[in-house]
């Protein structure tokens, strides 16, 4: 498989500095040179720049750096559709703000190619507020409400082509959910797993269900990996760390049931904040999770002294 790395160092969207780091700490642990160990070709796109910044003005004063984050949507988007062509892009965050440009842009392809787009969301948070429902005003929350078509968007972020249809999308380990997020995503049709349902039922049968869903419609899949969606004593890395996360196994788990299928088509990497890592751990960690994807498997894996 040829896959396709791009850097997307955006941090103005998340409420701490430190994530524009993330595409280099990423690619400092490992990422191309595991990629390529497991047969895959490999081109690093360099990093995405923002498209010129023109002002914005919202009625919710809240908002922070709008203008800055619809610009970077922009260019991302248009890096994404391009990435995408025959091959599988990574894209390094960056805050999850990025998703919106990344969405955008491989909802365009797959609609060129006739397929319809899933998305598989593994995060804290569902990240499902508009421009209008958010409190905190940082737009690394409001990505998914966006590309399913969510409204308040228009006249800011740009047009989607297609939006995603929220009842093809999975969040899974959600366990900071806000109260219109919550209304919102009842009303979309969004599939939602949060830590509860995984603890009651366990993350193979409910991945398993959604990927049969996927295969069934020829769907291509695209996987929003947050490092917040692990637990933060395994992925300390990250500004918004929510007890309870997926554990090591977990998140191993879902990815080689991703690699097993073979569905996933392009592939997020977000919000890892360099800054607050022990030693890199984090980093290793995502490049070990993205690794396992890509068709790692345990027997594949060398015991490590420490």
């Amino acid at each position: 498989m040829l896959c396709r790395i791009v850097g997307v160092p955006v941090q103005d969207g998340a409420g701490r500095m430190g994530c524009e780091m993330g595409p280099s700490a990423l690619r400092t642990a490992g990422l191309a040179a595991v990629l390529t160990e497991l047969a895959h070709q490999v081109e690093d796109w360099g990093t995405v720049r923002p498209s010129e910044v023109a002002p914005l003005n919202h009625p919710n004063a809240a908002l922070k750096a709008l203008p800055e984050i619809a610009a970077w949507t922009a260019a991302i988007a248009d890096t994404a559709y391009r990435a995408s062509d025959g091959a599988m892009p990574i894209f390094l965050g960056g805050d999850h703000s990025i998703s919106a440009g990344t969405l955008n842009g491989v909802a365009r392809r797959a609609a060129e190619l006739g397929r319809p787009l899933f998305v598989l969301w593994l995060d804290a948070h569902p990240d499902f507020h508009t421009l209008d429902t958010t409190a905190s005003g940082n737009l690394h929350g409001v990505p998914l409400a966006y590309a399913s078509g969510q409204p308040g968007f228009s006249g800011y972020f740009p047009a989607l082509s297609p939006a995603i249809d929220p009842r093809r999308v999975c969040a899974m380990g959600l366990r900071s959910v806000d109260a219109p997020e919550r209304q919102a995503l009842t009303a979309a049709g969004v599939i939602v797993h949060d830590m509860r349902t995984i603890d009651e039922y366990g993350m193979a049968p409910l991945l398993r269900d959604f990927l049969k869903r996927v295969a069934q419609e020829n769907g291509m899949l695209h996987v929003s990996l947050d490092v917040d969606f692990l637990d933060p004593a395994i992925a300390p890395a990250v500004g918004t760390t929510v007890p309870g996360g997926a554990t090591f196994r977990e998140a191993h788990l879902a990815m080689e049931m991703l690699s097993d299928t073979g569905l996933v088509t392009s592939l997020d990497i977000v919000e890892l904040n360099p800054f607050l890592d022990e030693r890199g751990r984090t980093a290793i960690l995502m490049v070990d999770l993205a690794a396992s994807l890509l068709g790692r498997r345990i027997m594949d894996r060398p015991t490590k002294s420490h």
